[in-house]
């Protein structure tokens, strides 16, 4: 029995031995693969963080210019030098301005302007001398900046499927006023496709399928509905249940009376940044009609690029679009943002801008949404 109990003794020393000997080295193993694993984790971590961390693009610094071709009207390419510095404002990978396939206004534009409420011919000069400086290049404005540069080097280089960009053309083709404020002076969004439906009714303005925008002009005693409180401006398309046809238009109000420090901004500021921001003195000295001139810019640029709404827009629901000039309110200039209008231009008698246009005028208009650089930009960037 002696024997028996040794042998028996020895066999389970050995088995146990051989089974500490296995456990240990698998837990060895075991911790090595898993420092191996924090170790590499931690390192795809920290270089994704770093990745994400910064919301500008990554110009590749060894190109001194970045050349836009885009076509004109005559079929023709214009190179538009456009410098590779990253002080271009908003700019931003993170920002998913997206196509949808829709339709752009490639086609010349027959802008058909309908003046409700009482308008001043000198107003509507402005007005007048603001949108015919878009396609103006060869105007007595001179050289850079202009109107006509603004547009071509951010709306026009917006294109659809087909390929076809933004016109560069913007004539007015046949204008209306309704002084007497016909559908009343408190208007909803359906008011003024009602007001289109009357002008295209009554023969006063065509149905131009092709090449018309509408352009709803409201002078300062016209109140819209959510003016001053979420809406400067809009742009849509008409109902066929109201005008008979599908129709891009825009609505554009004059703030000056209402709510400038809204809409008027920078000639005029809000209660709350009062002491630490001045009011810009507007170029043409109109509050009013001098802010309304930036939103119609705002308006006719998106209404260009995505005027059935399924076009260029950022966000996924189409009732509630970040369009090119969404992105970039408030920058008329570099450096701007966050309330400050960026580096603008002021003559000699104090008054601010950032473009100038036809018949010797001067505006201060916002920048849009370029979409090669992916940023907001302008023919007055400190670069150019």
């Amino acid at each position: 029995m002696e024997p028996k109990n040794t042998i028996t003794t020895t066999t389970t020393t050995t088995t146990t031995t051989t089974t500490i000997t296995i456990t240990t080295t698998t837990t060895m193993l075991s911790l090595l693969h898993l420092l191996l694993f924090f170790l590499f984790s931690s390192s795809m971590y920290t270089s994704i963080q770093v990745q994400a961390a910064s919301p500008y693009p990554q110009y590749n610094n060894t190109k001194q210019q970045l050349e836009l071709r885009t076509k004109t009207s005559s079929n023709q390419s214009t190179n538009i030098p456009l410098s590779t510095s990253k002080k271009y404002e908003g700019s931003s990978e993170l920002i998913h301005l997206r196509y949808h396939m829709g339709p752009v206004l490639s086609s010349p534009i027959n802008l058909f302007l309908i003046w409700y409420g009482h308008w001043s011919s000198l107003h509507a000069k402005l007005i007048r001398d603001f949108l015919l400086s878009i396609s103006n290049s060869n105007s007595s404005a001179g050289s850079h900046p202009t109107v006509s540069q603004w547009w071509g080097s951010t709306a026009a280089l917006y294109a659809d499927q087909t390929g076809s960009n933004v016109t560069r053309r913007i004539a007015l083709a046949r204008e209306i006023s309704f002084p007497a404020a016909p559908r009343g002076k408190s208007l909803t969004r359906l008011t003024v496709q009602q007001i289109i439906g009357d002008a295209v009714t009554a023969g006063s303005l065509p149905i131009d399928h092709r090449h018309g925008v509408y352009l709803v002009l409201t002078s300062g005693e016209i109140q819209m509905q959510d003016f001053c409180r979420a809406v400067c401006g809009f742009h849509y398309f008409t109902f066929p249940s109201i005008v008979g046809h599908t129709l891009p238009y825009a609505w554009v109000g004059d703030s000056g009376e209402q709510c400038p420090e809204v809409c008027a901004y920078p000639f005029a500021v809000p209660s709350y940044m009062a002491g630490a921001t001045v009011a810009m003195a507007p170029p043409n000295g109109d509050v009013g009609v001098d802010g309304m001139v930036s939103v119609i810019g705002h308006e006719m640029a998106e209404l260009s690029t995505n005027p059935l709404v399924n076009a260029w827009y950022a966000g996924e629901d189409p009732t509630a679009p970040t369009e090119i000039g969404d992105l970039c309110e408030g920058v008329y200039g570099s450096g701007g943002g966050g309330g400050y209008t960026g580096e603008v231009e002021k003559d000699e008698k104090g008054r601010r801008w950032n473009m100038k246009g036809r018949n010797g005028r001067r505006f201060l208009v916002q920048w849009l949404w370029n979409p090669v650089i992916k940023a907001c930009y302008g023919p007055n960037a400190l670069d150019q």
